[in-house]
């Protein structure tokens, strides 16, 4: 094999399957693999491109007349938390966010497998065994962490842990951002909002790393799974002549973003 060939990534297109967001309609991707020493660097390139990564895999959507599924990052420095979003961080200050390295362990996947259960007992991931979640955290050749979310306990004061273990996440750490490649929870704590509060936990996160941006995968207009990226406000969507700021819902009009 050249050195040209180990360097330079291949891209696949797949066949067609059913759009999981929009009924009707079918879904192509194209992807590539994320392996080697610049894994890292690819994966930076290709998440600027609007590409999102599953496990050692790049892969953006290639559908035939179709670009809903637009990629969408946050400005962390520039949010500023809505009336709402201010109660779900009130809601959950009894909850210590600590970040680990990319372990997969038996009780993250008792979450996991309580959260597929009861949210997506018909999806693509339904089946997933403790192996393949194994394989979802450890298959990365970039730099992931694990966010475990814990509630405090008697003791978390001193020893600055928590205790029952309430949602997960699985992020990788990019050059200008925090991208939040899948997130989960206790289905029994729905009440807390823990998938908004992650993603308010990560935009803080990235400030204090003095990063710009996290990155939530795809927004889809029209798409109610999909409808709640859209309030975390500044934002910036990638269209074909760049990443256009968004300052308002339905706001269409800014300039492309370096």
């Amino acid at each position: 094999m050249t050195q040209h060939s180990r360097d330079t990534p291949q891209f696949y297109l797949t066949a067609p399957s059913p759009c999981p967001y929009l009924p009707g309609r079918h879904e192509r991707k194209v992807f590539t693999h994320l392996v080697g020493e610049r894994a890292g660097d690819l994966n930076d390139l290709l998440t600027h491109g609007g590409f999102r990564r599953s496990q050692s895999i790049a892969y953006r959507p290639a559908c035939d007349q179709c670009r809903a599924c637009v990629s969408v990052r946050v400005v962390a420095n520039e949010f500023r938390p809505s009336r709402n979003f201010r109660k779900v961080m009130a809601r959950n200050a009894d909850i210590i966010g600590e970040q680990r390295s990319a372990v997969p362990t038996s009780e993250q996947y008792s979450v996991f497998r309580a959260y597929l259960d009861a949210r997506h007992r018909h999806g693509g991931m339904a089946d997933m065994t403790v192996l393949d979640y194994a394989m979802m955290v450890e298959d990365s050749h970039v730099e992931t962490r694990i966010i475990e979310y814990r509630k405090r306990g008697p003791d978390s004061g001193i020893t600055g842990r928590g205790e029952e273990l309430i949602a997960v996440a699985l992020t990788d750490v990019l050059s200008d951002g925090l991208s939040m490649v899948y997130s989960f929870f206790e289905p029994s704590q729905v009440s807390r909002s823990m998938g908004t509060f992650m993603i308010l936990d990560h935009i803080a996160r990235a400030r204090r790393q003095g990063l710009p941006y996290v990155y939530l995968g795809y927004w889809i207009e029209g798409s109610k799974k999909m409808d709640y990226k859209a309030r975390f406000l500044p934002q910036q969507r990638l269209a074909p002549s760049g990443w256009l700021r968004i300052d308002a819902q339905g706001d269409a009009t800014s300039e492309p973003q370096d």
